[in-house]
This record gives C-alpha cells, structure tokens and sequence, in this order.
C-alpha cells in the first residue's frame, strides 16, 4: 500500500510541476522578455529539473544529455546555440526581406539570423509552438551551464586544457586528421561527463557533409555563452514581439488558411458536396488512392504494402512525381500554405477519378463525395485550424455551411502498452492538466485494424500539452490506473473540442458527423531507450499508417 502511495505522489509532483511550468511560461510571455539562466528564468529552470521528462534523459546529473541533445537541436534553428539574443515574433514579413529562412529539420517553423548574435523565430501555430520552443530552450540552457561548471577552473577565471584544446579548433576552424579528431573527442568526453563512444556516437549524429565538425561547434558555443554569463554579465535572453502578444489566441492564420479552402471549394463548386476531412500526412492518402493505378508495373512486382514501401524509400521521388502528376490529372488539388500555418492541403475530387479504384468509387450514388486532407497541425493549432474549417463560408451575399459528414484523424503518438508501429483506436481524449474530458464514438474500431501483422489496443488517451514533457512516473499512473490509457499525442482533445463545438453548439455542421481516430505508435516513454529521442520508425511506420489510411478510405468511400 505505500508503495502504491509513493509511486501516486511521484505522478503528482509532475503533474504539479507541469503546471508550473505552464503558468511561468504564460506569465513570462505576457511579460514580454525574460532571462533563461537569471532570476525571471528560475521557476521554469526548477519546474524542468523537479519534472525529469524522459525525452531529456539525465537533465537532473551532472553529465551532459547527449540524446535529449540532439532531440532538441533537430527542432530549433541551425546556429541558435551562438545567439545571445532569441526573438520569438509572429509573422512579421521577414519572408520580404534579405535574411536566409532557417527551418529546422523536425519542425516546420521559420527562423531569421538577424546578426551573429540575434535569432528570430516565427510563431505561427499557437501557444504549443511557444510552450515548445521555451521547454526547449530551458533543456539547451541547462545543459550548457553543465558544460561550464565543467570546463571553468576554481578560481573561476581559467578554463581547462581540454576547452583551449576544442577552443582553439572552433575558432580557428582547424582541419583535423583522424588522430587529431579521436583526441578532441577524448578531450570532449571530459568536459561532457561521457564515454569516448558515446561523445563518438553523437559527432557521427551531428555530422554533414557542408559542416563535418557541427557537434564540436556546438558543444563550444553552448559552452562559450554559458561562460559568457558567467564572467561577462552577458545574460541570454528570449523576447516576444509586440505583434505576437497581440495575434496569440486570436485564430488569426486559422481563418486565412481555412478561407484558403473554402474559396477553391466554391471556384470548384464542390461547396455543397459531401465532406469528409483527414488529417494526416500529405502521401498516404494520395498513394492509397491513386498510386496501384498511377505504377502499375511496381504494384505487381511489390504486393501487399510493398508499393508504400517503395514510395517511402530514400530515392523514391521519381516515383513520388509520377503519382502526384496522376492524381493531378484525376480530381486532386494541391493547396500549398500561404496563411503561415505551415499546413498545406489536399483537396479530393472523386467525381473525377477516372479509373478502377479498388474502392469502387465508381458505383457510389451522386453526389460523390469530396475529401480534404489537410497535414499535421500542432497541439492547439489543432482547435484553432480545425474550428475555422468548420465554419461557414461567408461571401457577399450569404453564409454557406459546409456539408460535412466526417472528420478523421490519423497521426503519431506515444503508447503505453506494446511498441513503435502498433496502432492505438482512442475511445475518449483526456486533455491533460484539466478537466476537459472528451468520450466519442469512433468509427474505427479495433478488428477494423487487426491482421496487419501489428498489434492494436482501444481504450483512451490523454491529449498533453507538450510531448517534450512526457513523465514515466506520471504517464505510469494514467495507465496503471482506473483511466486505463493507452497513449498520448497533443492534438486529440483539442480536435474534438472543435468538432463538439461546431456540431454540438453552434450547428456548423450537422450533429451527426461521424468522427475516426486513429494512431501509430511512435515511441514507448515507459520504455527504456524507446523514447522520441532514441530516433524515428523508419520504415516499420509504414505498415500502420498505410492501414489506417486504407480502413479510413475504405469507410469514407463505403
């Protein structure tokens, strides 16, 4: 029984801490500026190290976190561990101007190096864009204090032989032999507190062929500004424009992108057709439904899903062209964003689909219907993009109501039970942090998805505020108790919370919309090295998704 006591308490000291850390970063935003490492930064600082996500691994020790490192490198601006100064601001019309667009290979934001050291970041897509860079940033800050307690000497003015060693090679941008480099990385793994292999593992991760020696970079700025801070009084420190205090909230890229789709609806005059929406990746849906015709020669030779395999290869995008220019050629429109979303849209005609499908599209009564598959959105955005869409369509003359008779969801989440790849049917979405419930009926069911070779759990699923935060103690208690959850993802609830609004309330659209979730595992936080930063799905993500897009189809198309 104290166990079991314990263990709840741990849970709710997370969960304490992040609410915490949310209500420090809403302050700090209507603040307007702060200071990571100073004063104004503390509570954030606390909150993240009390917390312990999994994804940042040993953020608590003293040694360095090399794969939360990395996880968070992949997401912010290529050069931002150099700046002094990071800008958060809205759209503000730095597309116009000279300055380079930086984006960051695992998220799809635009960032400015303004000069050597100022980084602007665009916010576009909500407050968990905010929340997700601020968590971040705190990880990064963090760790490059640990560098510096390591490198600077007692008396506080020195620096060790191995950080004049990987000073000198930094800033002199030395080419090194392959001796000369094994020493740097000895060097390195001192002042990190790691092994040779494992600082050895993370140069290979860093490496590319324009920047062989990234990771040596970067551990030295990290290391160089947290000592700047130090010596020099030169505090890092994270502004919000004026411009993004004021649009936050307001829904205001949501409506230009939703407008977006309604107008080429009605030039296309598909407004009054049946509407079925998807959101999901922007080829799934396109090579479930157009690649068997568009490659029939590749569709023989690879059976089953081997054909999505194909298409996902590395070298696939010949192929990959070929499908789209026939699907172009067969009722799809392609919407590339304009609004700043980052949400680009696929729009369905299967009136127009001149082929043999094998969703026998050509038997269905008119009118047929239209689908719109729309990307990812990101944890708010989901609400904000999803209620705009939902909406009707205002033209001089009258408000049109869209004619939608489902929404589907397919994406990625954590599970709690099995593996990377297995498939998770929600029945509810619990939006962490509040009291925001979310039970539905989904279309999709369970033995909808079995036989695929993978495995498929029902139950609910918690929607939290940032996958960066995930808590194995927290997490274990959601699932170990009567909430039995299954999984976790960030846009779920805030989907439903739009479609109930919309149907339920408002009468946007009818109250009878049928709704489908569904999602692929990809990372286990109660697991051990199967985290979001252990790596990617690879191709074993291919088989889920391509089976929830085939039963999503399959039943839009019925």
């Amino acid at each position: 029984m104290s166990e079991i006591y314990k263990e709840r308490t741990r849970a709710q000291e997370s969960t304490n801490a992040i609410e915490r850390l949310y209500i420090s970063m809403r302050h700090l935003f209507s603040r307007g500026f702060y200071k990571p490492m100073g004063v104004s930064g503390e509570a954030l600082r606390k909150s993240l190290l009390l917390l312990r996500p999994e994804i940042y691994g040993s953020i608590a020790e003293n040694k360095t976190e090399l794969n939360g490192l990395t996880y968070v490198i992949e997401r912010l601006p290529e050069g931002i561990e150099e700046c002094q100064f990071i800008n958060l601001t809205a759209d503000e019309g730095y597309r116009n101007s000279h300055f380079k667009v930086i984006v960051p290979p695992k998220r799809r934001r635009n960032c400015y190096r303004i000069d050597k050291d100022q980084m602007n970041i665009e916010i576009t897509r909500g407050r968990s864009d905010i929340y997700d860079i601020l968590t971040h940033l705190t990880f990064l800050f963090i760790e490059s204090h640990k560098i510096k307690e390591r490198v600077l000497i007692s008396d506080g003015k020195k620096t060790t032989r191995e950080w004049q060693n990987l000073e000198n090679v930094v800033l002199n941008n030395t080419t090194l032999s392959d001796e000369d480099k094994d020493v740097l990385i000895v060097h390195l793994a001192n002042i990190l507190g790691r092994t040779y292999e494992e600082v050895y593992k993370s140069y290979n991760t860093f490496t590319t062929e324009e920047n062989p020696y990234r990771f040596f970079h970067l551990i030295y700025w990290l290391g160089k500004l947290a000592i700047n801070e130090e010596l020099y009084d030169k505090k890092r420190s994270i502004h919000f424009s004026a411009t993004l205090s004021e649009e936050i909230g307001r829904h205001y890229y949501g409506e230009v992108w939703a407008n977006d789709i309604k107008k080429v609806l009605s030039e296309n005059n598909l407004l009054s057709r049946p509407i079925h929406i998807i959101s999901a990746n922007m080829h799934s849906v396109l090579n479930t439904i157009y690649a068997h015709e568009a490659l029939p020669k590749e569709a023989k030779e690879h059976e089953d899903f081997g054909l999505y395999e194909l298409l996902s290869s590395s070298d696939s995008k010949p192929l990959q062209t070929i499908v789209k220019n026939f699907a172009a050629e067969n009722g799809l429109i392609y919407l590339k964003d304009r609004s700043g979303t980052n949400i680009n849209v696929q729009i369905i005609d299967t009136e127009k689909i001149n082929f043999a499908s094998p969703f026998k599209v050509e038997e269905i009564e008119s009118p047929k219907p239209v689908i719109i598959v729309m990307d990812y959105a990101f944890g708010e955005q989901a609400y904000e993009t999803m209620d705009e869409l939902l909406k009707p369509y205002k033209t001089a003359k009258e408000a049109i109501h869209l004619n939608v008779k489902s929404v589907s969801i397919m994406g990625k989440a954590g599970i709690l039970e099995g593996g990377k790849g297995d498939i998770m049917i929600p029945s509810a979405h619990i939006f962490e942090g509040t009291a925001d419930n979310y039970p539905f009926k989904n279309e999709l069911t369970k033995e909808d998805l079995e036989g695929f070779g993978v495995q498929v759990f029902d139950g609910a699923m918690v929607t939290v505020l940032g996958t960066s935060l995930q808590n194995k103690d927290l997490l274990k208690f959601f699932h170990d108790s009567t909430w039995n959850v299954i999984g976790l993802e960030m846009e779920g609830a805030h989907y439903q919370k739009a479609i109930q609004s919309a149907s339920k309330i408002r009468g946007n659209i009818c109250d009878d919309v049928k709704v489908r979730y569904a999602y692929y595992a990809s990372d286990n936080p109660l697991e051990t090295g199967a985290t979001l930063a252990s790596g990617g799905l690879g191709m074993s993500g291919v088989t889920p998704t391509y089976a929830i897009t085939q039963k999503i189809v399959e039943q839009i198309l019925k």
